[in-house]
């Protein structure tokens, strides 16, 4: 009966996903892609309900490489994806260069509401500078909402991270994004905490200008807000935003700028994709060393064909003090729940992952 009993549970263990225990956890069979997906799918329909309990994905480090497979979705509800490390959890896959396109080649493609991801990497790797007029390679497309991440890096160049749900509200702490063109793009209202941003080569030999976010803000009221982010430029100039179309947002918020003669003169483009109607603020920007590099007054006219809207992008301190995480999110407060939900990821780690 004993060796039974060890037999069973040998076989158990050696499972490439197995729930274990009353933590509602699966575990991810090492550098194994197929154990990945399997493991997904087990998630989704375990968690169909928008009242499912809380379901961990527990993902050791290695390279899971989906191949050319896109859109790999995660359409439950409460599911957390929490990888081993950032730098050695890494979630990878590569479309065709033809098929590039915003809407056909994530990585992941969330359709779930408070979604959680931790200590892990996504990445596209799409032939870029192959891809010809556009590269775009998403590495999240985020149709749910609430979804927060946390130690999250995502690789790419155009299109990175896509918030693709018009009344969405997400949160970003110690995440690290990389891209050239639009690589933070989207609708509803984000908030990226403490993050970093690279901006990439936007050609190999390292001409022309990158942007880092483009905004299609419709009905949310904040857009995105970057707060005490850091922007890591690797060559080419940049500019902090562009608008997409509807009334694109965005704030910025005690940015640590590396190298601060890389932002263009005008900080924000002004010519409008799709819209005028831009609303773009910043406060309190500084380079490595602290110093302020903010201009007291930086006035924009956001031009389209005919159209034109005027506007001070430089927010005084009052104005800056209304972009915090309780006005944002009113009636959601994600830094708590991050902070619960990290101490038991930290925990799962600990237990099943070290």
């Amino acid at each position: 009966m004993k060796l039974k009993l060890l037999f069973t549970l040998l076989t158990l263990i050696a499972l490439p996903v197995s729930a274990k225990g009353s933590d509602n956890v699966i575990c991810v069979k090492a550098g194994d892609t197929g154990s990945l997906l399997s493991a997904i799918e087990q998630a989704n329909r375990q968690n169909a309900d928008t009242l499912c309990e809380r379901l961990f994905i527990l993902i050791p480090d290695g390279t899971y490489d989906l191949g050319e497979l896109t859109l790999t979705a995660i359409t439950g509800h409460n599911i957390s994806l929490v990888g081993q490390s950032m730098e050695g959890t890494v979630i990878v896959n590569a479309p065709k260069a033809e098929n590039e396109g915003i809407g056909k080649t994530a990585t992941l493609l969330n359709r779930g509401y408070d979604t959680y991801v931790q200590d892990l990497t996504l990445r596209n790797a799409l032939d870029y500078y192959n891809a010809g007029a556009a590269g775009r390679a998403v590495c999240w497309q985020d149709k749910g909402s609430r979804t927060i991440m946390k130690r999250v890096r995502m690789l790419s160049y155009q299109d990175t991270y896509y918030s693709d749900n018009e009344t969405c509200q997400h949160y970003f702490e110690e995440a690290e994004i990389h891209g050239t063109i639009d690589f933070i793009c989207g609708a509803g209202d984000v908030y990226f905490n403490r993050c970093l941003l690279v901006t990439e080569k936007r050609n190999p030999d390292g001409s022309g200008r990158n942007v880092i976010a483009a905004p299609r803000t419709s009905v949310t009221p904040w857009g995105y807000v970057f707060d005490h982010c850091t922007v890591r430029n690797i060559v080419s100039p940049f500019h902090y935003a562009r608008g997409w179309h509807t009334h694109p947002r965005c704030a910025w918020l005690y940015t640590c700028l590396e190298s601060p003669e890389k932002l263009e003169r005008d900080r924000f483009d002004p010519r409008g994709m799709r819209t005028v109607n831009s609303d773009f603020l910043e406060y309190h920007t500084t380079d490595a060393d602290g110093r302020i590099v903010s201009p007291s007054s930086n006035v924009i006219t956001f031009t389209l064909k005919d159209e034109r809207r005027t506007l001070e992008t430089i927010m005084q301190a009052e104005a800056a003090r209304r972009f915090i995480v309780k006005n944002v999110f009113p009636g959601w407060r994600p830094e708590k729940t991050l902070k619960k939900l990290s101490k038991q990821a930290s925990r799962l780690q600990t237990a099943y992952l070290r």
